[in-house]
């Protein structure tokens, strides 16, 4: 029988507290605060998962630089991956015979009212699509967790996250720790409250998961060819973007390109993503 392990995948924008872009930038004492919240939260989800049967739980900080968890505050019960560049980014781990995800702190797709709402990089892509989906980090990194067989089970963030996260992963439970009333404003749970709600629901998720779920069926997967799509935020990052032989230019300021699977297109997202960094 294979170890009961769980996946916690930890972004900082959908935590309790943070609502201004310096709390999720390193240099000031916000992003100090604010990086405490976030590893308080991710401890909430480990224990969760441990209390709901997990034997093993692996954090992956999925932030940014990859390096904000305050690991020596982290549960010792947990191992955590940090650094990039890595090949599944947000979900690295999921390969290493995960039996569920909790998405902690995520957020909405660019272009929403989500507090802090983006895809994966707000410099560098206005809108993505996978095929006719647009989609957020949520759909994108959902949609790969479904192609390796592996259930999200819960996620927290704000309101309009859940709202995300009801079309396309429909069987998530969400712990909504905040409200949005618009992209940098709105009101919150304490941390305390937030840490709670996200620590029950882990567990919950976690004991239906072992108990009730070890011989479901395998998850559908979507086979063939994807289109990953992306309007970027300006003609001058398409201009880079094209320096890549596959990319396609549709227009001024969006590129497509065929992928041969979910991973594949992530990966060449977060290539993408990269890439843009000679414009910064």
């Amino acid at each position: 029988m294979k170890t009961s392990r769980i996946l916690v995948s930890v972004d900082i924008e959908g935590v309790a507290g943070v609502w201004r872009p310096e709390q999720t930038q390193p240099g000031n004492g916000d992003y100090e605060r604010a990086r405490r919240w976030m590893t308080q939260e991710a401890n909430a989800a480990i224990q969760g998962a441990f209390d709901g049967g997990a034997q093993s739980v692996l954090v992956n900080d999925s932030h940014g630089h990859f390096g904000n968890l305050l690991i020596d505050e982290l549960d010792p019960r947990a191992e955590v991956i940090q650094g990039k560049p890595r090949l599944l980014g947000m979900m690295t781990g999921i390969e290493q015979d995960a039996q569920g995800l909790l998405m902690k702190g995520w957020h909405a797709q660019a272009k929403t009212q989500g507090v802090l709402a983006h895809t994966v990089n707000s410099f560098a892509f206005a809108r993505v699509w996978l095929d006719s989906d647009e989609l957020g980090e949520i759909g994108l990194y959902g949609a790969l967790a479904k192609e390796l067989e592996v259930p999200v089970l819960m996620l927290s963030g704000c309101n309009l996250t859940a709202l995300e996260a009801a079309k396309s992963l429909p069987d998530a439970k969400c712990a909504v720790v905040k409200w949005s009333d618009g992209a940098r404003s709105g009101r919150s749970l304490s941390p305390a409250q937030s840490q709670e709600r996200i620590r029950q629901l882990a567990r919950q998720v976690t004991q239906h998961r072992i108990t009730s779920d070890q011989n479901r069926p395998a998850l559908a997967r979507q086979e063939g060819t994807r289109i990953l799509r992306v309007q970027c935020q300006t003609p001058a990052l398409a201009d880079v973007f094209t320096l890549w032989p596959s990319i396609q230019r549709e227009s001024a300021d969006t590129v497509s390109m065929a992928c041969t699977s979910v991973q594949n297109a992530i990966r060449c997202l977060n290539a993408l993503s990269a890439m843009s960094s000679v414009l910064r």
